[in-house]
C-alpha cells in the first residue's frame, strides 16, 4: 500500500527528524554509502519567499543521518539557467548549514557529465549523480508558470547541465521531466510544505501550508502535490508520463495518510484556488527557459495590477524558437531580431517591466 507521511505544525527540524524516525528509512544500507541531498534553489531567494527548500529540512536530514552513522554526505544542486548556485548557497543559508556539520556543498553547474540514452533521446546528466547510492531530494511543493507544478520530478532538473536544462524547454519539458526521471532513481523524498508559492516557481507569494511530507515515490508526491496546489493529476502531463515509465503509482483514495502527531490524525487537508492570469494571453511563448518565462509572469502580473496590461496591443514573444525570426514585441535575447527587444537571458523582472510599461506608454 502506498504510504504518505505527514507532519504539520512543528518546528521543521524537528519535523523531518520526526518524519524520518517514523519512516526509518537507510536500514540495512552500510554506514559508508554516499548519500546526495537535493534540495530545491532553483535561484538566490531566502526559503520564506517560498521558491526555495528550507535549510531547517535538511539540518533535520543532517542530523538523523549523522545520529544514526551516516558521514558520507553531501549537499548537491543547480540552481535554473541565469543564476548562480554558489550565490543561492548563501543566500539561503546552506552555507552556514555546511560549516555548521562539515557537509561539503556541491555545485553542479561545474560538474563534469554524462550522457545517458533512454528511449528515443539521450539526456547528460551531471557525474556526481552515478557516484551517490542513495539521494534525498526535497523539493517545494509549489507552483510553476509552464508546468502548473513543480515537486519531486521536476526537481531533478537541477542534477543536469545548463545547456540540457535550455534543451528539455526546446522538447516540451514534460517527455524528457519522465525520461529523466527513468534514469536517475531517487530513493526518498522529503517534500517541503512550510511556505511555498502556489503559482510561481521564483517566489514572492508564500502560503502558509505548515507541513512536510515524506514517501519513497515521486510519482506518488507529486500526484499528491498536484492536488492540494488545485489541479488534478492528469493536468500535469509529466506525471502521467512518469507513471507509465513505471517510476511510481498515482496519488488516490486508496493511499495511506499518515500523519506523525497523534493530534494530527483525519487533519483536514489543504486545497489552494488557483488565480486566473486572463493577462498570460497576450504572450506567445514557444521553447522558453523557466527563469526567462518565469520573470515575464511576474512582471505581467505587476503590469496587471498597475493597470497597463490593456494597453499592449501586440502579442509578447518569448523563447528559444524565436531565434533569427522578426516580430514586434520581445523579451529576452532569442527575441533579438524583433523591432522592440529586451536584451538579457534572462532579463530581471524589474527590467521587463520598465520594457513592457515604455511600450504601454506609446500606445
Amino acid at each position: 500500500m502506498n504510504q504518505l507521511f505527514i507532519a504539520l505544525d512543528r518546528e521543521p527540524v524537528q519535523m523531518t527528524i520526526d518524519l524520518l524516525n517514523r519512516m526509518k528509512p537507510l536500514q540495512g544500507k552500510s554506514k559508508d554509502i554516499s548519500i546526495g541531498i537535493k534540495p530545491n534553489l532553483v535561484c538566490a531567494s531566502p526559503a520564506n519567499e517560498g521558491a526555495t527548500t528550507h535549510p531547517e529540512i535538511v539540518e533535520g536530514i543532517i542530523i538523523y543521518l549523522l545520529n544514526n552513522g551516516y558521514k558520507n554526505i553531501k549537499i548537491i544542486e543547480g540552481s535554473w539557467v541565469g543564476d548562480s548556485t554558489k550565490r543561492a548557497f548563501k543566500v539561503c543559508g546552506y552555507d552556514s548549514l555546511s560549516k555548521k556539520y562539515n557537509i561539503p556543498l556541491v555545485d553542479l553547474k561545474d560538474d563534469d557529465y554524462v550522457t545517458i540514452p533512454h528511449k528515443e533521446i539521450k539526456i547528460d546528466v551531471c557525474k556526481t549523480i552515478f557516484d551517490l547510492d542513495y539521494l534525498i531530494n526535497v523539493p517545494l511543493i509549489k507552483g510553476h508558470c509552464q508546468t502548473k507544478i513543480t515537486c519531486a520530478l521536476k526537481n531533478l532538473k537541477g542534477v543536469i547541465p545548463d545547456k540540457e536544462k535550455r534543451r528539455f524547454h526546446t522538447m516540451g519539458l514534460h517527455k524528457p521531466i519522465a525520461y529523466l526521471n527513468a534514469i536517475v532513481k531517487q530513493d526518498l523524498i522529503i517534500a517541503d510544505g512550510i511556505c511555498p508559492d502556489p503559482y510561481f516557481e521564483e517566489g514572492g507569494r508564500p502560503l502558509q501550508m505548515n507541513r512536510i511530507v515524506a514517501c519513497f515515490d515521486p510519482v506518488l508526491m507529486d500526484s499528491y502535490a498536484a492536488k492540494i496546489l488545485g489541479y488534478e493529476h492528469s493536468d500535469i502531463k509529466y506525471i502521467k508520463m512518469a507513471k507509465d515509465e513505471g517510476i511510481g503509482s498515482l496519488f488516490d483514495d486508496d493511499t495511506d495518510i499518515v500523519y506523525i502527531y497523534n493530534d494530527q490524525i483525519n487533519a483536514d487537508e489543504l486545497k489552494v484556488v488557483q488565480q486566473d492570469k486572463k493577462y498570460m494571453g497576450m504572450v506567445d511563448e514557444a521553447d522558453a527557459c523557466s527563469a526567462c518565462y518565469s520573470n515575464l509572469t511576474s512582471a505581467m502580473e505587476k503590469l496587471d495590477e498597475m493597470g497597463l496590461t490593456d494597453n499592449i496591443v501586440d502579442q509578447i514573444c518569448i523563447g528559444q524558437a524565436y531565434k533569427g525570426y522578426e516580430g514586434e514585441i520581445g523579451i529576452g535575447n532569442c527575441t533579438s531580431c524583433f523591432k522592440y527587444h529586451l536584451k538579457g537571458c534572462p532579463p530581471s523582472t524589474d527590467a521587463i517591466v520598465k520594457f513592457l510599461s515604455e511600450i504601454a506608454s506609446q500606445s
